[in-house]
């Protein structure tokens, strides 16, 4: 059960309403997620914002997912696992690679070592190790790339977090995560 309450955009008021009418023509639906993020519009005027700037980077929309995927397995998001797997599937990701994805591995070794650091970034709270680094660059990355996977992490773990808080009820067909193992 939710413990933060989505706003219904049909009674959303002022700038919430506006965002949410832009989401819905956008998206053709307004995601729990943002029906729950609406409750600030702040909160969700920024996530929509740093969002946007990172579909004009140099990651592939494919990528990008792909990165959502990696974090949300790492950080155990339920509802991010769930809506990255049918936006990655709408993108030609298969089930399986979206499996591969939410583990942090992918079948592309560019990909495999872009999705490493991803999950390094989660797991050591971007304290990563030089080899860390040298391993996503000996696969192609510079230092753009390393910029944009850093800041794809954090706009994934923002919504990982968020969902956790919120206990946003899963609107996408459900993806199960296991609970990451203890440190």
């Amino acid at each position: 059960m939710p413990r933060l309450t989505p706003i219904d955009p049909a009674a959303a008021e002022g700038k919430a309403k506006t965002l949410l009418d832009g989401v819905q023509n956008k998206l053709g639906m307004v995601p729990n997620l943002f029906r729950t993020m609406a409750a600030s519009p702040a909160v969700l005027e920024s996530y929509l914002g740093f969002s946007q700037s990172l579909g004009g980077a140099g990651l592939s929309p494919r990528e990008r997912e792909q990165i959502a995927l990696a974090v949300a397995g790492a950080n155990a998001c339920e509802y991010c696992a769930s809506a990255h797997t049918a936006i990655g599937k709408g993108l030609g990701l298969s089930e399986a690679e979206a499996t591969r994805n939410l583990a942090g591995e992918a079948e592309d070794p560019k990909t495999a070592a872009i999705l490493a650091f991803a999950t390094a970034l989660v797991e050591k709270k971007g304290w990563v190790g030089d080899d860390d680094l040298d391993a996503v660059r000996a696969a192609g990355a510079d230092d753009a790339t390393v910029g944009e996977i850093v800041a794809t992490v954090a706009l994934n773990i923002f919504t990982n977090y968020f969902n956790h808080v919120a206990r946003t009820e899963v609107d996408f067909p459900v993806v199960v995560v296991s609970a990451p193992q203890a440190a």
